[in-house]
């Protein structure tokens, strides 16, 4: 029998085109890996760029920095092997690829051969897929690398074991939408059964604009049985021994799932895109409804109370109820909070555009000002401080258009944008569990924009949880009209909101990012052209 090995899987929150910082974040991993006894340390898919680099990928000096920091890896792996992924060029083609360094020089180089170029993944828009195994051989075991998207396909893993691979090194940069680490833990589960060689999966962890990692890497027997598991958004390493079998003294961890693992993204989420753009704080409107007010636990969760500033911004529709709910959160989580009427911004308008108006009824432009005075006023305060604006609106809304251009869509950020509405109230109860902060009557009231008197959303939408269950089937499962009308809902319901989805599309591609935690976000998953002549039917 082969000699043991003793192998540190390791998760770390890297950042995209930090290629010198990311590689001295891994080469600090290693050492302290090599500390603890380790000889193997194995990091996720393109950790040395970060993930996803896109048009980075692009840029003439590329190879150049990265054959800089490789040097520097080499250099470290006469400590420890190290396996990593990162970017290559040769003959004029870009792979995605892994390696494992040892003794200061490279055991072997594997390009990725299953390239995705689906839902917010266009690799084959950079890279050339690789066409061959490749084992690398330590302290007298053979290792298989394979990287992401190889396994979940028959073909590369099986290629490997065929070369004589004895154990799977798969290097991961997996998003996080709800569901996805039971799908992930199933499916290489019953691909090492049929393989019969054990497994280690290594994803990464963070936020990257819309994209949160969950991390979450593990290890699976040869048997099928799930032996490590690393936790959910941390950055966080773990060693295994193998001889015989694949052990490790850490007892198997279990993961947050459902509303837990969900927060948790949206918090890590806004962290990563607040801090790794340096901005100083976040700073947004505090309405008294249910979407801030779960906005603000977001980013008080995120970067702590002390770098937030909640505004409330009262006009003449604004209730006493949104008012005090929106001070009582404020000092309940003990967030800065100020209150500054748009009433007079209002009127000035009002009197600049009366000979505009004169003859013409009032309609939505009266209540779209509003939000406008609203977005000015937070756009003022954040160019002022330094503090990004962090929009408030949820799924729901962004869908049917229910939400006005250069008033409550202006931010750098969204927390709730990938979030229905019957999600969004679901975790405000869960925040709640954890720690009482938004008041219960902003949980229990009828949502209303506030922008006419006795305004109810619900007015001019189907309730939320009818409009929610209609846009998963048209956005997410890409059901036809006629199907969704099939499922049991109303004909006039169901043409009414596909007609709003289809022409506010315009709208959506001019607001900010958002953190995507179900499998068809606003964003990238889903490009829809603006122009087009398409009608919702069959």
């Amino acid at each position: 029998m082969s000699d043991s090995l003793r192998i540190t899987l390791s998760q770390l929150n890297y950042v995209v085109g930090d290629i010198a910082g990311n590689a001295a974040k891994m080469i600090a991993a290693a050492k302290e890996a090599a500390g603890q006894g380790s000889e193997l340390i194995v990091f996720s898919e393109l950790s040395l760029t970060g993930y996803p680099p896109e048009d980075l990928l692009l840029r003439p000096s590329l190879q150049l920095r990265v054959e800089a920091e490789l040097e520097k890896i080499a250099e470290a792996s006469h400590q420890i092997a190290i396996a990593l992924g990162f970017p290559w060029r040769e003959q004029g083609e870009l792979f995605n690829c892994a390696a494992v360094y040892a003794g200061g020089k490279s055991l072997g180089r594997y390009a990725k051969q299953c390239l995705p170029n689906y839902q917010v993944f266009d690799e084959k828009r950079y890279f050339s897929a690789g066409e061959a195994a490749c084992i690398v051989e330590l302290n007298g075991r053979k290792l298989g690398l394979t990287v992401c998207e190889d396994i979940w396909h028959k073909g590369p893993a099986e290629q490997a074991v065929a070369a004589g691979a004895e154990m799977i090194l798969n290097l991961n940069a997996s998003p996080y939408h709800m569901g996805k680490q039971q799908q992930r833990v199933e499916l290489i589960q019953q691909h090492v059964k049929a393989l019969k060689v054990p497994l280690l999966y290594v994803n990464q962890v963070g936020g990257q604009d819309e994209l949160v990692f969950d991390g979450r890497s593990f290890a699976v027997a040869a048997d099928g049985q799930l032996v490590a598991q690393l936790s959910a958004y941390q950055e966080q390493s773990q060693q295994l021994y193998w001889q015989q079998e694949l052990t490790t003294e850490v007892a198997l961890q279990s993961t947050e799932t459902g509303l837990a693992s969900l927060y948790k993204a949206l918090v890590q989420g806004v962290r990563d895109y607040v801090d790794k753009n340096g901005f100083k704080g976040i700073v947004l409107g505090l309405s008294g409804g249910i979407d801030s007010a779960l906005t603000l636990a977001i980013a008080a969760d995120a970067i702590g109370a002390d770098r937030v500033k909640a505004i409330m911004m009262p006009f003449t529709y604004t209730s006493g109820m949104s008012k005090e709910d929106a001070a009582e959160q404020a000092e309940r989580m003990g967030v800065p909070y100020e209150s500054v009427s748009i009433e007079p911004m209002y009127n000035a308008f009002m009197t600049a555009l009366a000979p505009q108006f004169e003859g013409l009824a009032r309609d939505t432009t009266e209540e779209n000002l509003q939000a406008r005075c609203r977005g000015v006023l937070l756009m003022a305060v954040s160019n002022k401080t330094g503090y990004m604006v962090l929009t408030t609106g949820n799924k729901s809304e962004m869908a049917v258009g229910y939400a006005t251009l250069y008033g409550d869509m202006v931010g750098g950020y969204s927390a709730l944008k990938d979030v229905y509405k019957t999600k969004v109230f679901q975790l405000a109860e869960y925040r709640n569990a954890l720690g009482y902060v938004i008041p219960q009557r902003v949980v229990d009231r009828p949502p209303s924009a506030e922008l006419a008197p006795d305004q109810k959303d619900e007015d001019s939408l189907p309730p939320y949880d009818v409009l929610d269950a209609i846009l998963e089937r048209y956005i997410e499962q890409d059901m036809s009209a006629d199907a969704i009308i099939a499922d049991g809902f109303a004909r006039e319901d169901v043409m009414r909101v596909l007609r709003l989805v289809d022409v506010n599309e315009y709208k959506r591609r001019q607001a900010p990012i958002g953190v995507r935690i179900t499998q068809r976000g606003f964003g990238r998953d889903r490009r829809y052209p603006v122009t087009n002549g398409w009608k919702a039917g069959i």
